[in-house]
């Protein structure tokens, strides 16, 4: 850890995000405090087209803890942080970007709590709010077409309703398979930031849905249905008691039960209507790119 004055993060939800000490420099920056270490995952979740920067927050002397491929135990007072936001025009990113809200998963006394600060318009201030809150959006994206989003910024029974299994609140992102590329995992042992794994060599990685060139079509499409529907289609999760669906990608095919319901998960991912399609938070419109995954994976079956 490089020598800084900078002072530590404060793993408390307090009113405004500048009073935590994330960040260093002006806030709109997102330059992550050099007490942070920053991730990114090999299949992310897509949450109508926003761009996430991500880090994590560890109390001083402590580290993660390896638990096979899945979940690292993390310390109380660790931070998970990730903010969402959109640049103005992805071809050309000095035009800038526009920051939406940034949500916290906070670890306190063995059980973690979660915040969201919605960013105010002049970019300098995002405030704790626990109400959504819907933002439009106007980007252009790489073909040069002008997006229009209505970003809807989850509540916090929403953030809930996502990260919870058996009415406890967890982490979903930052599993070992999921950062096990670009070196990320090996940075974490060599800065000795994680125990209990000395060799990346034994933890999987979930492939990147987009990653045609690596991985077969069904290997993508369970990647994809893991990260997007997972969280709540797995036992303790949201949806457990009301189908039987279960996307976990090390779940065995014959128990995830795709085969029998491929028809309606069609039909909730071919058309956007509210409270029906899925996922059922988080998204305004179809992701056309995961649809045609999904859809070229059902029809193999």
């Amino acid at each position: 850890m490089p020598v800084t004055t900078t002072p530590r993060p404060i793993a408390q939800l307090l009113p405004n995000l500048s009073q935590l000490n994330l960040f260093e420099g002006p806030l709109k920056d997102l330059t992550p405090s050099p007490y942070s270490f920053t991730y990114t995952l090999n299949t992310p979740l897509f949450t109508d087209y926003a761009h996430k920067a991500r880090f994590i927050v560890l109390p001083e002397g402590e580290t993660l803890t390896a638990v096979g491929n899945g979940m690292p135990e993390f310390p109380d007072n660790s931070i998970i942080v990730k903010s969402f936001y959109y640049n103005f025009d992805e071809n050309d990113l000095s035009q800038g970007r526009k920051i939406i809200e940034t949500r916290l998963l906070i670890k306190q006394n063995g059980t973690w709590i979660a915040g969201d600060y919605h960013w105010n318009e002049a970019q300098t201030e995002a405030v704790l709010e626990n109400n959504a809150a819907t933002v439009p959006v106007s980007f252009i994206d790489k073909n040069g077409t002008t997006v229009a989003v209505n970003y809807q910024i989850p509540s916090n029974l929403d953030c809930i309703t996502c990260h919870s299994n058996n009415d406890q609140v967890k982490p979903l992102g930052p599993k070992l398979r999921s950062i096990n590329y670009n070196n990320q995992l090996q940075n974490l042992i060599n800065n000795n930031q994680i125990t209990g794994i000395s060799d990346i060599s034994t933890i999987t990685t979930l492939p990147n849905w987009e990653d045609d060139a690596s991985y077969s079509l069904q290997d993508r499409a369970r990647a994809y249905l893991d990260v997007n529907c997972a969280s709540c289609h797995q036992p303790g999760g949201y949806c457990d008691v009301q189908t039987t669906l279960d996307f976990r990608y090390e779940t065995l095919f014959e128990n995830t039960f795709i085969l029998e319901k491929k028809s309606e998960i069609n039909s909730r991912m071919v058309n956007y209507q509210e409270l029906f399609s899925m996922p059922l938070l988080g998204t305004t419109f179809v992701h056309t790119e995961g649809y045609f995954l999904i859809k070229s994976y059902l029809n193999t079956l």
